[in-house]
């Protein structure tokens, strides 16, 4: 392998990597800890066809029922939201443009609630309402925002997020107001709402999975257009780009891993803020290789929330979105007094 090669594989290395040890340090620490040696063998046994003693039933109750279910849906939502948020700043051009700020996260939100007050089924098929409602939600705000924000040819930083914060507010009044009519739903809904997985096992990972898949799958194939569309539209439109058939589906794209982000982990933000910056700022501005390593990084961020939430105050938990917006808002800050000394794409 020579040099060209090592260094072009080198971020995808470093990110499975720590993608692949917070994901074993997740479904090991806890309110009951899972001894590292017993860990693995657990994960290999499937494997290896070995039987599990009976004094490791605990610990194999706990890990496949339990904490990997649970890894798997962080994980989804994280690479969701760090491929939406990349999605969506570079379509913009924006360096704000995170799903949580601009209000598409709370859209999708309030589509989710009003799935969920019908009342479905807890069946896959009632389930599967969820982010389908959710994609519905996201869709409508992301067009009722960007439409506020746009002034010509341009959509300024500052109405951006002026138009999310006053779409996500509308929003999040009709989500709070639904939730308060259905009272005995109103504590899970709250730790929903605050960032927190509203149902465990397995069910809503397979749910969630063809939507997340769909959605990042386009957004991975979308790397070289969105280096194109920061020349602007015009110029991109020139050199053969159709620019608003791509724009509808960057849109569309994002919009569906945002939703399915939302559906069953609740609103988590700034992992579409954070993640993206990070990766432009360690690897480069080439959408290529910043939307792959944003769905890395942002399984990885979030699993980091996760576990960190789990275990500080063990055994009570903490709504992960609690610590991605501790960690979060001063990082938006920062941003925005970058995004002030013009920001360099």
């Amino acid at each position: 392998m020579n040099k060209n090669m090592k260094k072009t594989a080198r971020p995808y290395f470093i990110s499975i990597t720590l993608l692949a040890l917070i994901a074993f340090v997740s479904v090991m620490a806890g309110s009951t800890l899972i001894p590292p040696k017993t860990l693995a063998a657990l994960l290999t046994s499937p494997l290896t066809g070995q039987e599990i003693p009976p004094e490791w039933q605990r610990f194999a109750t706990i890990l496949y029922k339990l904490r990997m279910p649970r890894a798997a849906l962080i994980a989804l939502t994280g690479a969701a939201l760090g491929g939406s948020g990349t999605a969506y700043q570079g379509l913009f051009r924006n360096p704000l443009a995170d799903p949580y700020l601009i209000g598409i996260s709370s859209g999708a939100g309030l589509g989710a609630v009003l799935a969920m007050s019908i009342n479905w089924p807890y069946t896959p098929l009632g389930l599967m309402a969820i982010p389908a409602a959710a994609f519905v939600g996201a869709i409508l705000t992301v067009i009722v925002v960007y439409s506020l924000a746009r002034i010509g040819k341009t959509v300024p930083t500052t109405n951006l997020i002026l138009a999310g914060v006053a779409v996500s507010a509308f929003a999040s009044a009709i989500t709070s107001f639904l939730m308060l009519l259905s009272r005995d739903e109103l504590h899970r809904a709250i730790a929903w709402l605050l960032g927190g997985t509203a149902v465990s096992g397995w069910q809503p990972v397979l749910i969630s999975l063809p939507y997340t898949l769909l959605g990042l799958g386009t957004l991975l194939t979308m790397g070289h257009k969105l280096n194109v569309l920061q020349f602007g539209d015009e110029q991109a439109q020139q050199l053969g780009l159709p620019v608003e058939r791509i724009r509808r589906w960057i849109l569309a794209a994002a919009s569906l891993t945002t939703a399915a982000a939302v559906s069953f982990s609740g609103i988590i933000g700034f992992v579409g803020l954070i993640v993206p910056h990070l990766m432009r700022i360690l690897w480069g501005n080439d959408y290529r290789r910043i939307m792959p390593l944003s769905i890395l990084n942002g399984a990885t961020m979030l699993l980091t929330a996760d576990l960190i939430a789990r275990t500080v105050m063990a055994p009570r938990e903490i709504p992960t979105g609690i610590i991605t917006a501790l960690v979060g808002a001063p990082f938006f800050l920062w941003v925005l007094r970058r995004a002030k000394q013009q920001y360099a794409w």
